[in-house]
This record gives structure tokens, sequence and C-alpha cells, in this order.
């Protein structure tokens, strides 16, 4: 009896440990091996987004134009109105609101602006590969800014401050057309990475996170959720919606992807101020989208516990902001074309 006592013992300790969370070196090792990057930092982090060869006059510039409402025909709406840069780079709302105060038709969230450049895919369909090209599409779009790009060109051409700016960032013989304004602004945007404790921790440094941040990591990476959410931004990337069943909201706005029915993975990067989650902003409790999650991408029914422990895990991808000053923006002359509101 005393010996069948000390051999359950023996499997009941073997499994436990079985299941144990993997912590310290050898979870850094695990989470490398499963695709997971941290951010580049230096030169390395210059390099990756296209910034090494960039000016100070170009990002400032580029600051002016994102927070400008005047790009848009209202003169009220500009980028930074539905990825506030002080709310986590998005407008915590379900779904955007544009011209006329109008609701996005599909009822689509914003997605973070914060960390977009290390994104392989812009726009929820992904129909832009970079930034330089997504940048035109918000301001020309008739439920986001409304605005024509010759109107756009003509009143940043009308306000001398910005000729000047222009000429100071490019050169005397610039040409300012719509594509450079659009570049200017996703110069700036390329700014805008929030490195945090997550990237330490890939780097080595053990102690970045707590036992229960790594154990909600090695969670998140048991349950498969990096077969979408890897790489440097854990997500950015176009993949398919409801592999295992449809999402509960699959019909709020309609959206369904691209022709192929692809969506592009949102980064969990600062995921803690993102809020309301999925494409149409229908969860507000990050612990119900990872549930949501795991049930129709993994087939996973997964529990309120285990939600809570990968929420945990979350926490420690709250990045550290850049430092963003408004910037006085130059004053218009009567030149400037007027707002509309058509």
């Amino acid at each position: 009896m005393k010996k069948a006592l000390i051999s359950g013992s023996i499997m009941v300790a073997s499994s436990c440990f079985l299941f144990a969370a993997v912590t310290g070196d050898d979870l850094v090792q695990k989470a490398n091996n499963s695709g997971l990057k941290p951010m580049p930092t230096g030169k390395e982090l210059q390099k990756a987004t296209g910034m090494d060869k960039v000016t100070k006059a170009q990002i400032e510039l580029g600051k002016k134009l994102y927070f400008d409402p005047r790009i848009s025909s209202s003169n009220l709406i500009s980028c930074n109105t539905c990825h506030n840069l002080g709310l986590g780079g998005t407008d915590v709302v379900p779904a955007a609101i544009g011209h006329k105060w109008v609701m996005n038709p599909s009822h689509l969230n914003s997605p973070t602006v914060y960390n977009s450049v290390f994104n392989s895919s812009q726009f929820w369909d992904g129909r832009s590969a970079h930034l330089q090209d997504q940048a035109k599409g918000p301001i020309q779009a008739a439920p986001e800014m409304n605005a024509d790009p010759k109107v756009v060109i003509a009143k940043i051409t009308s306000i001398p401050e910005y000729v000047v700016e222009f000429k100071k960032a490019y050169g005397n013989n610039v040409k300012i057309d719509f594509d450079l304004i659009a570049d200017t602004i996703a110069i700036f945007e390329k700014t805008l990475v929030t490195p945090s404790r997550y990237d330490d921790f890939l780097r080595g440094n053990v102690k970045a996170l707590s036992k229960a941040e790594q154990e909600g990591l090695d969670l998140f990476i048991d349950k498969g959720c990096i077969a979408c959410h890897n790489d440097i931004n854990l997500g950015g990337t176009l993949q398919p919606l409801g592999v295992a069943k449809e999402y509960k909201f699959a019909n709020v706005g309609g959206f369904k992807g691209n022709k192929d029915g692809m969506v592009k993975t949102p980064t969990l990067r600062n995921i803690m101020e993102t809020m309301p989650y999925f494409h149409n902003g229908q969860y507000w409790d990050v612990k119900d989208a990872i549930k949501e999650m795991a049930s129709i991408q993994l087939g996973d029914e997964i529990t309120d516990k285990d939600a809570a422990k990968i929420e945990v895990f979350f926490g420690a991808l709250t990045g550290k902001k850049p430092d963003i000053i408004y910037p006085m923006l130059p004053a218009q002359t009567i030149d400037t074309p007027k707002p509309t509101f058509d």
C-alpha cells in the first residue's frame, strides 16, 4: 500500500511538472523559437522603420500635417481624430466617426497608429502594404476626411509657413503634391513606436516580466495564439477570421475582409489601451475578446481563469510612448480654400 502511494505521488508530481508553466530563460528561448521577436533598437530600429535617412525637419512637418484638421474638407477632422495619440492611437469608440459625424458604413473600428510601421498590411482588408500609401486613403474617403487631393494641395500651398517648411525638409525645388503630403505624414507615423518590458524579456532579461506575466505568455504560446499574433508586432498580417466557427458579431457592419476573406490581425501591443476590440469594436473586456478569439480561431473554449492569465501578460505589452508636443499650426491666408460640408 505504501509503495502504491509513493508511486502515485511520483505520477502526480510528474504530471504537475509536465503542465507547469515554463519560466525564465527557457521561456525566453521558447518565445523566440515560436516566432515572437523583440522590437529592434538603435540603428536597427531606424533601418527597420525606414527612418535611417529621414531628417528632423521632415518628422516635424509630418507631425504638423498629422494634427492639422484643415486637411479634411470640413477643417474639423485630422489624422489624430481617429488615431488619438493620447488614447493609445485610437478613438476608443466601436466604429470610427468621420465626415458629417457619420459612423463608418461598415462599422469599422479605428486601429491603433502606434507601431503600425511594423504591420505588413495596412487597413482591415490589407489593401495597402505600407504607411505611405495608407495615409492617402482616409484623407480621400467620404466616410472619413472626405477631401479632394487637389484641394488638400491648394490648402497646404496657400499657407506660406507650410511652403517654407516643405522647402526646409526637402529642398528649394520641392514639388508639393498629394503623394509628398501623405509620405510626410507617414514619416511622422513611423516614429510612433512603443518598446516595452516584453521586448527586454525577449532579449534575455528574465526579470523584465513578473512570474504571472511569464505564465500568461507561456499560456499564450501553448494555446496557439502565436499562429496569428507573432513577429515584432504580435500581429499586422492578413489572416482568415472564423477558422473554427463564425465570429459572434460577424454581421455587425457586414465586413468580410478582402476578396479572399482575409482580415488584418491587429497588433497586441498596447492592447489594454485600445478597446473596444475586433474590426467592428464589439468587445470592451479583453478577457471576452480572448475567449472569443480562442473559440473562433482555435476551436478552444478557454476558461475565465486562463483568459485572465493571458490578460496579465497583455499588460506587459503596454509600451513607452514617445513624447509628443502638440504643434502650433501655421496660419492660413485669404487664399486658403474654405471648409465645405457637402
